[in-house]
């Protein structure tokens, strides 16, 4: 077992500690996950993410190694800015989903998930011979924190000594310096709100800075309520809603709505790993849109948001049926909650009200659409079901709205 730097704080602040992909973790503290998810959307949650991988990719063959072994355009990155992007496999699929960040001209660092960093490493490293380029694994070295909400950036902004934060906009990295201490910033984040910010920080440091950013009103938050977070704002979790299904299958990588941000084929990228798979995928998934479903077997069932309309909770595995006819599962699926708000953006005021709904991803039929009827199996009943656009506006700030 493993523990990030923030292990004895996260024991000092009575943290539920558990297995997580190999990690010691805080799954939640004693506010609990309702109360962490809540806190994040009205004020400031802060995440300890430094289970993460971390490898720096420099040389002077580093852009090319990237566009060769991920699915976005590494190019089309300025120094200062970051991407979301994919590990593709050679048949369309992902081997993991990651974020790219390109500090300085010739050095770029990429962010893998905890659960695929050993198999990411051995993977990338399998191409580097054929490059000049050097992958350095610093996971273990650097921090990783998360400081996500609507009071983030002023948080920040108090403690800041040398530096500002990123220029407003996703993808968007700096150097600050807090308590003495140099920490490289981007606007990311995998909670769905508009106000978000990710922070590495050499390990010697990084307690300084948690404990400051708390002391500033940071409400700390585990993984449960980041689960939930990501799950409202429809952010897919690789091995739900990405990798292989439920059956074992590979599930082509534009099953995925966001795979349209993660994939390019600009002509400056050139070939990439998967490159014809995707873009049939791709082709497919705009004949869809048109109501042409003619190459449904390319991409066969789609990740969709739903909410549910009868009482119950759908839990990932659970059967989705159009009719008598089964047409998928549930990848993802809990109950979140929700601060009731007034007024409209930027003028909303947070009452002191909050409800609960049933929400979930799904990989279903890719011809369902929102105005089919699904249901879902609980147990030994079917749970009236919706399909729907989103269950969060979470793109202007400063607050992310639910929809209900």
């Amino acid at each position: 077992m493993k523990r990030t730097v923030f292990y004895d704080k996260h024991i000092a602040l009575g943290g539920k500690i558990v297995d997580f992909s190999g990690w010691e973790m805080p799954i939640q503290y004693p506010a609990g996950i309702v109360k962490e998810h809540l806190a994040t959307r009205r004020n400031a949650g802060l995440f300890d993410v430094s289970h993460m991988g971390r490898f720096i990719i420099s040389g002077a063959g580093a852009l090319d190694f990237l566009q060769y072994t991920l699915s976005n355009n590494a190019a089309a990155l300025e120094v200062g800015q970051a991407q979301y992007t994919i590990i593709p496999t050679a048949s369309g699929s992902a081997i993991d989903d990651a974020y790219l960040y390109r500090p300085s001209e010739d050095e770029f660092l990429l962010v893998v998930n905890a659960s695929n960093l050993d198999k990411d490493w051995t993977y990338l490293n399998s191409f580097a011979a054929n490059y000049d380029v050097q992958l350095l694994n610093r996971s273990t070295e650097v921090a990783m924190i998360a400081l996500q909400g609507p009071e983030s950036e002023a948080i920040l902004n108090g403690l800041i000594e040398k530096g500002k934060l990123p220029a407003d906009g996703r993808n968007n990295i700096s150097q600050i310096t807090i308590s003495n201490v140099d920490i490289f910033i981007s606007r990311t984040g995998y909670t769905g709100e508009p106000v978000c910010f990710e922070l590495f920080i050499e390990n010697a440091g990084a307690c300084a800075i948690w404990d400051a950013l708390i002391e500033a009103g940071a409400e700390p938050v585990g993984l449960g309520a980041r689960d939930t977070l990501r799950l409202e704002g429809s952010l897919p979790l690789y091995g739900h809603e990405m990798g292989d299904d439920i059956d074992g299958n590979e599930m082509p990588l534009y099953a995925c709505p966001l795979a349209k941000f993660a994939v390019s084929f600009d002509e400056v990228k050139g070939d990439f790993i998967g490159k014809e798979a995707l873009q049939k995928q791709a082709n497919a998934i705009a004949e869809y849109k048109d109501g042409n479903f003619s190459n449904k077997a390319i991409v066969p069932r789609t990740i969709k948001t739903i909410k549910l309309i009868d009482k119950g909770i759908a839990r990932a595995g659970s059967k989705v049926f159009a009719g008598d006819k089964e047409v998928g599962y549930i990848t993802s699926g809990t109950m979140v909650p929700y601060w009731i708000i007034e007024g409209e953006l930027p003028d909303v005021t947070f009452t002191d009200k909050t409800g609960n709904r049933a929400i979930g991803l799904a990989l279903i039929d890719c011809e369902l659409n929102k105005d089919s009827d699904i249901t879902v199996q609980v147990r030994n009943k079917q749970i009236k079901a919706q399909i729907v656009i989103n269950n969060l506006k979470g793109r202007k700030p400063p607050v992310a709205l639910p929809v209900v």
